[in-house]
């Protein structure tokens, strides 16, 4: 998909999200009366850094309560069709991370660099992973770069939709009761 279609694309669903933005905003707002917008710098193409927008989900390093609901839906997420608007990411890739989490992962050698060749995504297969390990997020990053396609994007954007309506867990069970 070209660029031009895929930021197009954003934008649509940023519009037809607005509403619920709306919202979840007011509801930010009012319940947890903080900033709205959480934003983070993180690692993209080529370790470049940009700013990455997601709603506050946290508060004094607690999660709020508006906060567990924004992020089983991936509700959160939605501000980062602001990055995909401004090309710092693609819908599906290797999530990008903050220099902080490659240190910590230690994913900052020579055998990592293949993570930097592409742009990271808003979602991709480690997302949809029911274990959350460096070694098994690390597997899914590196098996997304070497078979990227249309349509194994295609798969990972539909499941990421139904996280987003059904959930985690249930998209999750439903993927792994097939294979």
């Amino acid at each position: 998909m070209s660029n031009l279609i895929v930021k197009l694309c954003a934008l649509i669903l940023l519009i037809l999200a607005s509403p619920l933005l709306f919202f979840v905003c007011v509801a930010i707002l009012i319940i947890d009366r903080d900033k709205i917008i959480f934003k983070q710098s993180r690692l993209g193409l080529n370790q470049i850094p940009f700013t990455i927008y997601k709603l506050r989900s946290m508060k004094h390093g607690k999660i709020t309560l508006i906060g567990k609901i924004i992020r089983k839906t991936g509700i959160d997420e939605i501000p980062q069709l602001i990055n995909i608007i401004k090309g710092d990411i693609k819908f599906i890739g290797p999530r990008p991370l903050t220099e902080d989490d490659v240190v910590r992962l230690q994913w900052n050698t020579k055998f990592h660099n293949f993570r930097w060749l592409v742009k990271p995504g808003l979602t991709g297969l480690a997302q949809l992973s029911p274990v959350c390990h460096k070694k098994m997020s690390l597997f899914w990053d590196k098996h997304y770069v070497n078979h990227q396609s249309f349509w194994l994007n295609l798969k990972i954007f539909f499941a990421s939709i139904f996280v987003m309506m059904l959930g985690k867990k249930v998209v999750q069970n439903i993927i792994h009761k097939r294979q």
